[in-house]
């Protein structure tokens, strides 16, 4: 008999297989928009596919669509969004066969002070 498995999510996940922009804010890279796609999403962060390597704690500002910020209104109202994208922190990074599986925590307002994120980038 298979022992019942506890969630350890906070929040809820919605498959949402959908193309993203993304950057990675580095001086040397912020310039510079990639995709990728995003496997699902919850209102604290995502789980994407990159063609890239972003290692763990690189923060990126990902440019999402419309319809994930309607399915995810807390986005919005907890997060850092700057020129209509969200600032996300990689938790955890995979390499794939198609490239890397990433899981991205979205930043909130009080997360980018203690990094020392800067508005004009």
């Amino acid at each position: 008999m298979k022992k019942d498995i506890k969630e350890r999510r906070e929040f809820i996940r919605l498959s949402y297989n959908r193309p993203l922009m993304y950057k990675v804010c580095k001086k040397s890279t912020i310039s510079k928009m990639m995709k990728g796609y995003t496997h699902n999403i919850s209102s604290a962060g995502l789980m994407c596919n990159l063609q890239d390597r972003v290692p763990k704690d690189s923060i990126l500002w990902l440019q999402l669509d419309p319809g994930a910020l309607n399915l995810c209104e807390e986005i919005e109202r907890r997060s850092v969004i700057i020129q209509r994208g969200v600032l996300g922190k990689v938790v955890w990074e995979k390499k794939e066969d198609n490239g890397y599986d990433i899981g991205v925590c979205f930043l909130t307002r009080e997360e980018k002070k203690a990094h020392g994120i800067f508005d004009n980038f």
